[in-house]
C-alpha cells in the first residue's frame, strides 16, 4: 500500500511560484480558518481581506487570489472547507486555578509522548483538561501543552522527564 503524504506537507506543492499566496494558506491553515461561498471564517466569525492580509503582511488582493486557487483546487477545497478553529486554554489555565505543563520533545515526531506523560498524570490522580500537540510540520520549536485541573505533584516530575522523547518540561 502506497503511503500518501499529509495534505499540510503537500500545501507548498499547491503554491509553487506564488510564496505570498503560500503565507496566506499556512496562516489560516495554522488558525483553522475555513472557506465557505468565497469567504474566510474562523468559527462563525467571517474573516476580512485585508484583516488576513495584514496578519499575513500581504496585500489584500493577495487573500483574494488565494482563495481563488484554494476554491479552483478540489483537494484544497476540501481541506479548507472543513477547518475549524480551537480555544487554547493554556493562556487562561492561571485564571481559572489550573496548571500547564509544557513538554519540550526531543524529537516531536517521535510517537508516545502524549500516551506517556498522560498516563503519569492519571497515576497522580490529576485531571487533564486539555492537550495539545504542536504540529512540527507547522512550528520552528513544537511543544505539548498539557493543562491540567490542579499542579502535578513534584514527586511525579521526574517519572514526567523520564517518559520517552520527552527533553525537558516547564512548569508554568
Amino acid at each position: 500500500m502506497e503511503h500518501q503524504q499529509p495534505m499540510r506537507r503537500k500545501l507548498p506543492e499547491h503554491f509553487i511560484g506564488y510564496p505570498s499566496q503560500e503565507k496566506v494558506a499556512r496562516l489560516m491553515f495554522r488558525y483553522g480558518m475555513r472557506i465557505a461561498d468565497g469567504r474566510v471564517y474562523c468559527g462563525d466569525v467571517e474573516v476580512s481581506d485585508s484583516a488576513l492580509g495584514r496578519a499575513a503582511k500581504v496585500d489584500r488582493r493577495i487573500v483574494r487570489s488565494t482563495l481563488a486557487r484554494i476554491e479552483g483546487n478540489p483537494e484544497l477545497n476540501d481541506l479548507f472547507t472543513r477547518l475549524r478553529p480551537m480555544a487554547l486554554l493554556a493562556s487562561v489555565a492561571p485564571v481559572m486555578g489550573w496548571s500547564v505543563l509544557e513538554i519540550v520533545p526531543t524529537n516531536a515526531s517521535a510517537p508516545g509522548i502524549l500516551a506517556d506523560v498522560s498516563t503519569v498524570i492519571a497515576e497522580a490522580g490529576v485531571s487533564i483538561r486539555q492537550a495539545v500537540v504542536d504540529d512540527p510540520d507547522l512550528t520552528d520549536e513544537p511543544r505539548l501543552l498539557v493543562v491540567t485541573e490542579g499542579p502535578v505533584p513534584p514527586e511525579y516530575i521526574p517519572s514526567l522527564k523520564r517518559c520517552r522523547g520527552v527533553d525537558s518540561i516547564i512548569i508554568h
